[in-house]
């Protein structure tokens, strides 16, 4: 290695002008590695997926179910099937990400989903069926969405913080793909389809007063009186965009087999 090296140095000063080469972007096919515990059922922290820094992936206090929704992009309620330990006992996930780059969201759930078929012993098929459904539409008075300047290729951000009585998301480089998958995975209480025909990426800022039919329940429900308008009022005067309550077809996941994961 330090032959190597040495080579390098000799060449990049013999001929002044040799560029070094990017490394090649790590396929994160799985975790390096991952510990899964059953989680503190007097957890206080709450319930998040988050990278900590390069190459921790953080999971606290989510059921197989809640995972699954997360690894494949679905509403907890198109999901059916398996034991029913799948939707009561919760995990804590410890995951480390190989290579020496940070992995967007699709990659972290790319090694989430290998995970879940090594040691959960995930199986399933797909089966379309009806449900209530929320359409997302552009409102009358047209989209209120900033086009993003970030190079396409940076991976979205939208990430919502929780504050007394009202909620906060700012999104950038997002497309309404993006929206649409955070909307319905995490955030409402039923599948969401984007109708709104736009295909850019956009930068926009929404903050709305949290009720009991959002994130599971799991966030505190603002009062009456908040400063904050709610969500379907907020989305509309903040992003002139609406959603429509109907009954649409949805591909379903059905668990066919699921066991409670293997040691660590």
């Amino acid at each position: 290695m330090v032959g190597q090296i040495a080579l390098a140095a000799l060449v990049l000063s013999a001929s002044g002008i040799m560029g070094q080469s990017p490394a090649p972007r790590p396929k994160f096919d799985a975790f390096d590695v991952a510990t899964i515990r059953p989680a503190d059922p007097d957890a206080k922290a709450g319930r998040y997926i988050v990278m900590q820094g390069t190459h921790r992936f953080v999971e606290k206090y989510y059921t197989l179910k809640l995972l699954i929704a997360s690894a494949y992009d679905l509403n907890p309620k198109t999901i059916a099937g398996g034991p029913g330990w799948i939707e009561s006992d919760h995990y804590d996930i410890l995951g480390v990400t190989p290579g020496d780059v940070r992995p967007t969201h699709d990659e972290q759930m790319s090694m989430l989903r290998n995970l879940l078929t090594d040691r959960f012993k995930l199986t399933f098929h797909r089966e379309q069926k009806t449900f209530s459904i929320y359409e997302l539409e552009l409102a009358k008075s047209g989209p209120k969405l900033k086009a993003s300047t970030a190079p396409p290729d940076d991976p979205a951000a939208l990430i919502s913080t929780v504050y007394p009585q009202r909620i906060v998301l700012p999104a950038r480089n997002a497309t309404m793909g993006d929206f649409v998958s955070l909307l319905q995975r995490a955030l409402l209480d039923r599948p969401v389809v984007d109708k709104t025909g736009l295909s850019g990426r956009y930068d926009f800022d929404l903050e709305w007063a949290p009720d009991e039919t959002q994130f599971g329940g799991d966030v505190p429900v603002a009062s009456a009186d908040a400063p904050s308008p709610p969500f379907f009022s907020g989305i509309q005067e903040q992003l002139g965009l609406r959603l429509e309550a109907t009954r649409g077809p949805v591909d379903a996941l059905v668990v066919d087999k699921a066991e409670r994961p293997s040691a660590n």
